[in-house]
C-alpha cells in the first residue's frame, strides 16, 4: 500500500485528508503535537483496516522529522508527503505594526523551514517511489492582501515559492502547493475569533486533494476550489 506522511494530522485539514487517504487503503504516518488527540485520530483511522502510525512532536525538531521519515520507511517508503502543519504567528491575527517578531519567526519556522526539513529528511524516498509527490498546504494569504493576515500569509508565499522549486528541482516528482480555501478549523477560529461566518468543514475540500493524486497534474499551485470546478 502507498504511504502517506501528513504534519498537523489530529484535527482540521490534517484529518480529514487523513480519512479520505485511509478509506482509499493508504498507510499513514501522523504528525501533531499533542499526543492524546493524535493517537485517538490514528485509532479511529485503524478501522479502515490499514496501518497507521502516531509519532507525537513539533516539526520544527529536526529529531521529530527523522522519526516521521523513519515510521514511514517501516512502513514501506514515502509515497506522498504533506505539510500541513502551520503556525499563525499571532492568535488573534494582528496588524503587521504590533506582530511580535518572535510569532512571525515561530510561523516561518513551522511553515517554511520545517517544511523543508522534512522534505529534505524524506527524499530518498520520494524519489525512490513510482509516484512520489508533495502536497504545501497553502492559503489565499499567500497571494492576497489581508489586512492582520500579513506574517502568516508572508510564510506561506515562501512556502509556495519553495514548492515551485521544488518541482523545477525534482522532476520526477509532483509537488503541489494547494489554497483550500475557508474552512471552520480551529487554525481559523484562533486567528479571527470574533468571525462567526459558516465555513465548509474541512472534509468538504478533500475531493479536490484526492483528484490531485488521481490525475497527477503537473506540479504547481491550485486552489481545491478549482480542483474541484474543474479549473486550477
Amino acid at each position: 500500500m502507498p504511504v502517506a506522511i501528513i504534519t498537523g494530522a489530529s484535527k482540521g485539514l490534517g484529518r480529514a485528508l487523513a480519512e479520505g487517504l485511509a478509506g482509499r487503503g493508504w498507510d499513514l504516518v501522523l504528525d501533531a503535537r499533542t499526543a492524546g488527540a493524535l493517537e485517538r485520530t490514528a485509532a479511529a483511522l485503524r478501522r479502515h483496516g490499514t496501518r497507521v502510525t502516531a509519532v507525537p512532536g513539533d516539526v520544527t525538531a529536526a529529531e521529530h522529522r527523522v522519526a516521521l521519515v523513519e515510521a514511514a520507511r517501516r512502513l514501506g517508503g514515502v509515497d506522498l508527503l504533506v505539510s500541513n502543519a502551520s503556525a499563525l504567528g499571532a492568535e488573534p491575527l494582528v496588524r503587521l505594526d504590533a506582530l511580535p517578531l518572535e510569532g512571525l519567526r515561530r510561523a516561518l519556522e513551522v511553515n517554511v523551514v520545517a517544511a523543508l526539513g522534512l522534505v529534505q529528511e524524506a527524499l530518498p524516498l520520494l524519489r525512490a517511489s513510482a509516484a512520489g509527490s508533495v502536497i504545501a498546504v497553502s492559503s489565499d494569504a499567500a497571494v492576497e492582501a489581508y489586512g492582520t493576515w500579513g506574517g502568516y500569509g508572508a510564510s506561506k508565499a515562501a512556502l509556495d515559492q519553495l514548492a515551485a522549486v521544488l518541482g523545477a528541482e525534482e522532476p520526477g516528482l509532483r509537488v503541489w502547493a494547494v489554497d483550500p480555501g475557508d474552512m471552520a478549523t480551529d487554525l481559523y477560529a484562533a486567528a479571527v475569533p470574533d468571525d462567526d461566518e459558516a465555513r465548509p468543514e474541512p472534509d468538504a475540500v478533500v475531493p479536490a486533494f484526492l483528484r490531485l493524486l488521481d490525475e497527477r497534474p503537473p506540479g504547481g499551485r491550485y486552489t481545491a476550489s478549482g480542483l474541484v470546478g474543474g479549473r486550477r
